[in-house]
This record gives structure tokens, C-alpha cells and sequence, in this order.
């Protein structure tokens, strides 16, 4: 993309032309595999901020040796979830099937997510396993699994907004929140973790990520 050797590719992963990826792969130096990852950028589920938190992120990893896959998920209360993880899984399945062309190890796809973005990585690396995952992808059990998964100021248990657009729904009751609580579904499942936040952050409470930090520990 813009004269770069980079492979820049857009593919989409369902019906819906606003869901696809976006490829950033380095060329193949000599018999060097890189490892891949998954960049989902936030928006509180009502938009993706992929000029921020996508291909800038892409484009920083690049040189850290990883080739990059910005996912465009869906947004603006047009599905709930699990579409969503759905379309994660998808991205992942996506990433290891074309582990050759993408020059990727298929045992080392990452995932990095960013505010509600967080919460969808978070979801991938916690809710992996579910069986409306495996009822909507054919896949072998725990192919969508992420190695691990970065954090980066994400929404986890407490950010209305985001649940609210993330269910369709402006009064969510307390149990269908419970679903999409990463913190206490946490479990023996869960892909290790990488969590920043700020403790001035004024839009995504920090203590989600503390709660979380001693969750997993």
C-alpha cells in the first residue's frame, strides 16, 4: 500500500461487506516465519477506529517481526452478539488457513485489542470455546483460540454504552451482561494475557483492567 512492498489485501469474511480484514505482510526474508496478529480496533461497538487504532498499529508491529490483520467487525447495533466473536473467530481461522501465503507460524496468531475493541479480544481469548462459535464456523475445537492477547485500555465489565450497542439493546437486563462479562467468565480457558491502561483514563474505567489483572492472577 502506498508503494511499499507490504501486501496490502482486503478479504472479506461474511456476506456483509463492512466485515473483512485487513492484510499487512512483509515480504519473506530467507526462511524467516513471522508471527501473525489480529489488531481489533475500538469504538464502543458503534463504530471501528481503524484510522487510530488499525493500521497505525499494523504498521508498528510490522518491524517487531509480526505480520498484521486489522479486523472491520460488526458495528452500530446491526447484529449482537456473538456476531462478533463470530467474526473474530472467523478472522483467526482465516489467518492459520493462509498460514504459506501470509509467511505465518500457525501456532502463533496474537491478538491485540483497543477499548471496546479490548473487550472483543478479550472475548476471543475467553469465549473461544462457546458452541454458538462452533455451531456458525466448521472448525476443528480451539482453532480460533489466540495464543495470547494484548489489552489495551479495553471495556471488560463496566462500560454501558458499549454492552448496550454490542446487545441491540438499550436496556440490556443483568444476565444477558453476564454473558459478555469477560471478568467473571474468566476461567481455566482463558489465553494469557498483556494489560495497559491509565489510571486518568476517563472513558474506559481503569479499575476493569485491575479487576481483571487479579482475576487472572
Amino acid at each position: 500500500k502506498g508503494g511499499t512492498k507490504v501486501l496490502y489485501e482486503k478479504v472479506r469474511l461474511t456476506d456483509d461487506e463492512n466485515v473483512y480484514l485487513e492484510t499487512y505482510v512483509s515480504p519473506k526474508v530467507g526462511n524467516n516465519i513471522r508471527d501473525a496478529l489480529l489488531v481489533i480496533p475500538g469504538g464502543g461497538y458503534g463504530q471501528v477506529c481503524s484510522d487510530r487504532e488499525g493500521e497505525p498499529i499494523a504498521e508498528a508491529f510490522l518491524p517487531q517481526g509480526f505480520n498484521c490483520f486489522v479486523l472491520h467487525y460488526t458495528v452500530g447495533r446491526k447484529k449482537p452478539y456473538p456476531a462478533q466473536l463470530i467474526e473474530a473467530s472467523l478472522a483467526v481461522k482465516h489467518i492459520k488457513d493462509n498460514a504459506e501465503k501470509y509467511n505465518i507460524n500457525p501456532d502463533r496468531v496474537f491478538a491485540v485489542g483497543f477499548s471496546a475493541g479490548g473487550h472483543l479480544t478479550a472475548s476471543l481469548g475467553t469465549f473461544w470455546h462457546r458452541k454458538e462459535v462452533y455451531e456458525a464456523i466448521k472448525m476443528p475445537f480451539g482453532y480460533n483460540k489466540p495464543t495470547g492477547v494484548m489489552l489495551i485500555y479495553p471495556v471488560l465489565n463496566d462500560h454501558f454504552g458499549s454492552f448496550q450497542n454490542l446487545l441491540c439493546k438499550d436496556a440490556p437486563t443483568k444476565e444477558e451482561i453476564e454473558i459478555v462479562d469477560i471478568v467473571s467468565n474468566i476461567d481455566e480457558n482463558t489465553v494469557p494475557a498483556f494489560i495497559m491502561h491509565t489510571s486518568n483514563d476517563q472513558t474506559v474505567p481503569v479499575h476493569n483492567s485491575i479487576d481483571l489483572a487479579n482475576k487472572l492472577a
